[in-house]
């Protein structure tokens, strides 16, 4: 089997959990943090959408420079709506899965760079990325957002089995 192959199903699972967190937060918390030094929640859920993106550019680039010396710098994308997080996060997510099952298996293991302000932050084989500093990392953070739903008396959606607020998946 293709190594973009085997990812797949793992890829639409965890989109489908992450669009049940995402679709429950409200417009009128987007600015709540449970601290000081936490993201607020549409930043974060903002983050979990735009590193979709991250997918789709890591899959058709051999690099990405967050900080390029004599480029734009990145922008968060920090939504002001739900309606406006969950259009970006279906885009991105469509974009992401094509990405990702165009990936032959050559591509999947060539050399990939993270690099900010020309100077590289690692290099890794691109599977390796899209696993850890994609996947993994979108998962850490639709934790984080199931706990600022649980804070918030917002029900928490089962993720890989029930939930204190849905007794079945």
């Amino acid at each position: 089997m293709p190594i973009a192959a085997s990812l797949l199903p793992e890829f639409d699972q965890e989109m489908t959990t992450l669009r049940k967190v995402l679709v429950r937060i409200p417009d009128d918390k987007f600015a709540y943090k449970p601290h000081e030094k936490s993201m607020e929640f549409g930043r974060l859920a903002g983050h979990v959408a735009e590193m979709l993106g991250w997918l789709t550019e890591t899959m058709k680039s051999d690099s990405v420079d967050i900080a390029p010396v004599d480029g734009p710098k990145f922008e968060a994308f920090v939504p002001k709506t739900n309606a406006e997080l969950l259009a970006a996060f279906d885009k991105n997510c469509v974009a992401a899965r094509e990405a990702l099952a165009a990936g032959t298996d050559e591509a999947m293991m060539a050399p990939w760079s993270l690099k900010s302000g020309g100077k590289v932050v690692f290099t890794m084989p691109r599977v390796a990325c899209v696993r850890s500093m994609i996947l993994n990392h979108v998962i850490h953070h639709r934790g984080q957002l199931s706990v600022y739903l649980r804070l918030n008396d917002i029900p928490v959606p089962s993720l890989y089995g029930p939930s204190a607020d849905e007794g079945q998946m």
